[in-house]
């Protein structure tokens, strides 16, 4: 069993670095705690950076799993979201990231916007956020259910079929109501639209 204070990997498209506390249990597997990683481009931006109390890096899956994980994705040298979730798996070099479980991503904007799930999946090449299962949108104005959402480069994201959209008063009590099969919100607008292909758009006033 040795002991290392700091673990540098170079890899092929990204710098890794990162400054756990590293158990080697066998030549496969090694316990990582309090773990703290930063992702760079090849031009030294960074990309993200991830942090986890417990984790298991795979050397031969070349694969971490990671507890308890919070991301922080960078645009420029500014924090654009922050992830958390229940679990985490990156792979492919970490280009691959899959939040499992209690995924929750806020944007930094002034609405402070909340979106929620059960998975979510991004390819750090695509720049493109996957989340699945039970999706929630929420901010101080606006609460969205939907089975799927994508949230792209641009800043939008769109929720598909089915799609309820509820928007709350002073005391938080819903005042209007949309269905409809598919919605985009534009995070830097804060303006939702809607789309129906086979059903109409429906919706309810409250009074």
């Amino acid at each position: 069993m040795s002991k290392i204070n700091r673990l540098i990997i170079f890899l092929p498209l990204f710098l890794l670095g990162c400054n756990p506390n590293v158990i080697d249990e066998n030549k496969v597997i090694q316990k990582i705690d309090s773990f703290d990683m930063n992702i760079f481009s090849r031009k030294g931006d960074k990309i993200y950076t991830i942090t986890s109390p417990n984790s298991i890096y795979d050397k031969v899956k070349l694969e971490l799993n990671l507890k308890k994980t919070t991301i922080s994705i960078f645009d420029d040298k500014n924090i654009k979201y922050i992830i958390k979730s229940d679990s985490s798996k990156l792979t492919d070099n970490n280009k691959i990231v899959e939040l499992i479980g209690n995924v929750e991503l806020r944007t930094l904007n002034q609405e402070d916007d909340l979106l929620y799930g059960d998975y979510l999946f991004w390819n750090i090449n695509d720049h493109k956020y996957e989340l699945i299962g039970n999706v929630r949108f929420e901010n101080k104005n606006i609460k969205l259910n939907s089975n799927k959402a994508l949230l792209d480069s641009n800043n939008i994201i769109e929720f598909f079929d089915p799609v309820k959209y509820i928007i709350k008063d002073e005391n938080n009590e819903n005042k209007y109501e949309i269905n409809s099969e598919n919605a985009y919100y534009n995070i830097d607008t804060e303006s939702f639209s809607f789309s129906a292909k086979d059903k109409k758009v429906r919706s309810i006033i409250y009074f």
